[in-house]
């Protein structure tokens, strides 16, 4: 799912690391690779948090759902709309 991007979509950003991590990175990775590599984590990272947000206002979808399901007063009110709305009709 990543796409490439054109110069006109690149930002410059100046980000420090601690160095342990920085040593582990530059053998990990080649030297003129770091970028690609940060910027595939943060792409990664922020696909996860956004699967995580959707979950979660899904989960509160579901509960106010349940929620409207289950009220009694809802459920008084649906009924006096249901007769009146057939009034008439056959």
């Amino acid at each position: 799912m990543t796409e490439r991007t054109t110069k006109t979509n690149k930002h410059q950003v100046m980000i420090f690391l601690q160095g342990e991590n920085y040593n582990k990175l530059k053998d990990l990775v080649e030297k003129r690779k770091i970028s690609r590599f940060i910027n595939e984590l943060i792409e990664e990272k922020l696909q996860e948090t956004e699967k995580k947000e959707k979950q979660k206002l899904r989960q509160q979808l579901i509960k106010d759902y349940q929620a409207v399901a289950h009220s009694q007063k809802r459920k008084a009110e649906d009924e006096i709309w249901d007769q009146t709305t057939a009034d008439g009709l056959k």
